[in-house]
């Protein structure tokens, strides 16, 4: 297929992939991996009628949208109403050009840490900002999402405001859907990769100076150079930050098979992000990332989902009970190390930027104003088990009441009305 065609639909629907319908996502937040949040914050920003996003938002929660089909540009699915009732509603979105392809490709060939990721089939978090910068928007904008209900609103309606918020939890399950709404399906894309990469890889060799003297010559000049040279100085040693939780041997002196095979399989993993991240082009002149403390380590881990006696383990190995692991475990996943640090850092004070944004959050919402009590970073909504926290990294996240501690409700969001109403969502959740 050549760049200026569009993909073909073949007879067998290969363009088309159906999702089963999902069940209520009660008491926790909406989405969670960094594709299904960076669609839903899409979603929420282009909306201009927040009430209807709002109550879509609720519907898809509860569990009302049915199987969604996925094609290149539409979402389809049967929303239900509360009385039963199904409306077939679809979403459009534009299928990308011929020359955005283009330069998709052209970012994706000229990078090798997306060119690696997308090869063993999976999707970078960074090629959506590097896609933006080559003029390629992957994720919605405002006017994208197009709507079609059969329930008769010119605008989007709760069935298609639903069907837009359940698109983040598809993203949640595989982000390659993204990519199949934009008009490219998973192995052709794979395949154009592919031949985009070719023609790098054999100008490469031609482009780059030799990188050293080939051994067959330096090993034959030896004897002229009167034996081997120095060796040139060490490179300065990386500060390590501290030594991962023991998960072996047990406590039995012998080697838990369970415990060894998880980090066998997390260092796999770990090793092929770091490949990846070393054939990007200007690697070596980057600094030497900041490692994770022995906490963070383990809840990284954990958050890997370990079987129950791996994670029991790491927990005792920080001095830490299972719940205040499991607790770092959802921090970590709505924000990383800023979650952990939003969830254990005593509050400190309030910076005039958090102050100006709570100020403006409801100042059109007089009536709907919340009561907030604020100790610090902390507001907590008076009479509700929510509660809004201010970051280091300057976005909000939300937290709610549960066994008598605040845990995270969700991922954070840029504006305090948005992680309040994610907070009240999973304290309703709970309720129900």
């Amino acid at each position: 297929m050549s760049w200026d065609e569009e993909p073909e639909q073949s007879a067998g629907g290969d363009t088309e992939r159906v999702f089963a319908a999902l069940p209520p996502a009660r008491g926790r937040g909406f989405a969670h991996s960094w594709w299904g949040v960076g669609w839903q914050r899409a979603v929420e920003d282009s909306a201009l009628e927040g009430a209807v996003m709002a109550a879509g938002r609720r519907t898809a929660r509860a569990g009302a949208v049915g199987a969604v089909s996925v094609r290149p540009g539409r979402l389809t699915a049967v929303v239900r109403d509360r009385d039963g009732t199904g409306r077939r509603a679809d979403v459009t979105l534009r299928r990308l050009s011929a020359d955005e392809w283009r330069r998709l490709l052209a970012v994706v060939a000229g990078e090798a840490g997306h060119l690696a990721a997308l090869l063993d089939r999976e999707m970078p978090p960074h090629l959506v900002a590097d896609a933006a910068a080559a003029g390629v928007d992957l994720l919605p904008g405002i006017g994208d999402l197009e709507p079609e209900c059969e329930c008769g609103e010119w605008d989007h309606c709760v069935h298609t405001a639903a069907l837009c918020y359940q698109a983040a939890r598809l993203l949640d399950e595989d982000p390659w859907v993204l990519l199949l709404l934009r008009g490219r399906d998973e192995e052709t894309l794979l395949r154009e990769v592919r031949a985009a990469s070719a023609p790098a890889r054999e100008a490469e060799p031609a482009a780059r100076e030799p990188a050293g003297v080939p051994a067959a010559e330096r090993y034959a000049a030896r004897a002229a150079l009167g034996g081997d040279p120095p060796l040139p100085a060490a490179p300065p040693p990386v500060e390590r930050t501290g030594t991962p939780p023991s998960l072996v041997p047990c406590e039995t002196g012998e080697v838990d098979p369970a415990a060894l095979e998880f980090l066998a399989a997390d260092a796999a993993d770990r090793a092929r992000v770091l490949l990846a991240l070393a054939l990007r082009p200007g690697h070596a002149g980057q600094p030497v990332p900041a490692g994770y403390g022995v906490w963070e380590d383990a809840v990284r881990l954990a958050a890997a989902g370990p079987p129950e006696p791996v994670a029991v383990r790491l927990a005792r190995g920080c001095r830490r009970s299972v719940a205040e692991l499991r607790l770092a475990v959802r921090a970590w996943r709505a924000g990383g190390g800023a979650g952990i640090a939003v969830l254990e850092d005593p509050p400190g004070a309030a910076p005039p930027e958090a102050l100006a944004q709570l100020a403006g959050a409801w100042a059109d919402e007089v009536a709907g104003r919340p009561r907030l009590r604020a100790s610090g970073t902390h507001w907590t909504v008076v009479g509700e088990g929510a509660q809004l926290r201010y970051g280091a990294d300057g976005r909000w996240w939300p937290f709610r009441r549960e066994s008598g501690r605040w845990a995270p409700a969700g991922a954070p969001a840029g504006d305090p009305a948005t992680a309040l109403l994610t907070a009240r969502e999973a304290v309703a959740g709970d309720r129900g």
